[in-house]
């Protein structure tokens, strides 16, 4: 499967286990071109109805993986963190290929550690699942909540029954609690450049990114 400039982008996925089999759909939904590659026969005959480019491969070695066309990807995503040394030495193979990025799924930090020093991007899917919970539980308002990094974190919560009725400027996140607002959402409208007199309403969403912490002394207030 070959690239032409003007066409969109091209990821790779490698494993339709659960994790690979969500983000083929999830990224199918949103009209990307994908090339799914996988040992299993049937997991790659369902995935057909959502992609032509599915092939059924009997290893992960280096010379199978070019066989695929899966170098002319853009992006690969390996999802098959489970078996250590196969997602080793098949993210070494990518890396190799000159791949533009390749991300690959790690069980642990030790294995994380070592995609990395491959040039991999590392996902940890179970991890961040978790902490997206945790934040989710720790406070009945947040809607969702994603990490960025160490740092830096974007949260999507419902207003705080106290900031109704009051404007950003008012409210002051920022100085409060280092909270920036990214958008607010109401219904089917969304607001992405947001003013200082805006008003919160009642069912707004807010989206905003900023440290654990502010998100903790929030949740408090």
């Amino acid at each position: 499967m070959k690239k032409n400039k003007k066409e969109k982008i091209i990821y790779g996925i490698i494993g339709l286990g659960r994790f690979g089999r969500a983000l083929a759909e999830e990224l199918a939904q949103d009209g990307a071109e994908l090339v799914v590659l996988d040992r299993d026969e049937e997991k790659i005959h369902a995935i057909r109805e959502i992609t032509e480019n599915a092939y059924v491969v009997r290893n992960l070695e280096k010379a199978t993986l070019e066989e695929t066309g899966i170098k002319n990807c853009d992006v690969v995503v390996l999802c098959i963190g489970e078996h250590i040394d196969t997602s080793i030495l098949t993210t070494l193979s990518l890396v190799n290929m000159g791949i533009p990025k390749v991300v690959a799924k790690a069980q642990s930090n030790e294995h994380g550690q070592i995609l990395e020093k491959l040039g991999a991007e590392v996902v940890y899917p179970e991890r961040d699942m978790a902490v997206r919970l945790a934040h989710r539980l720790e406070t009945s308002r947040v809607v969702d909540f994603i990490q960025l990094s160490e740092q830096i974190n974007i949260s999507k919560i419902l207003v705080p029954e106290k900031a109704i009725g009051k404007s950003v400027i008012e409210l002051n996140l920022r100085a409060k609690f280092g909270l920036n607002i990214i958008a607010i959402k109401n219904g089917n409208v969304v607001t992405e450049h947001i003013k200082p007199d805006y008003v919160f309403k009642e069912k707004d969403i807010l989206f905003l990114c900023g440290k654990k912490e502010g998100f903790a002394k929030l949740s408090e207030w």
